[in-house]
């Protein structure tokens, strides 16, 4: 007798989630207690912002308020609605702490920042930064 096609599906189904819940499980970078212990300030000028070129200045420091060095960062631009084109950067630590570098924003609206990296001692960074109302020049 041939096996039964639903006893089949359902158990092909039930591995397949098992194994993409295995994977996503192994993807999701553990920020720890450590990460959840930073300040992030992100500060963009012009302020407010405008459609361009922005410089940024990011100060990453622990709760005590000392400078948090030694970090790599990067930033992820997205506008709050879909089908942008996501701008990047790279930011360059200045001084203890303080990481500098420039954001394209293409579009007026409202963006959001990633901020993403490593700092020492392998603690991962993710942090989302809301950024309304960057205006067009007039």
């Amino acid at each position: 007798m041939p096996p039964n096609r639903f006893r089949v599906n359902a158990c092909y189904f039930a591995i397949c989630t098992f194994a993409f819940s295995c994977l996503l499980g192994c993807g999701i970078t553990n920020t720890s207690d450590e990460a959840a212990n930073i300040n992030v300030d992100l500060v963009l000028e012009p302020s407010p912002p405008q459609v361009g070129t922005a410089s940024v200045t990011l100060e990453l420091s622990d709760l005590n308020g000392q400078p948090i060095s030694g970090g790599k960062i990067e930033l992820e631009g997205n506008m709050n609605h879909a089908g942008m084109k996501p701008v990047f950067s790279q930011l360059e630590e200045r001084k203890p702490g303080t990481y500098v570098g420039e954001l394209q924003f293409t579009m007026g609206g409202d963006w959001f920042v990633l901020v993403t990296g490593e700092l020492p001692d392998n603690v991962q960074i993710n942090e989302k930064v809301e950024v309304p109302g960057v205006t067009s020049p007039r």
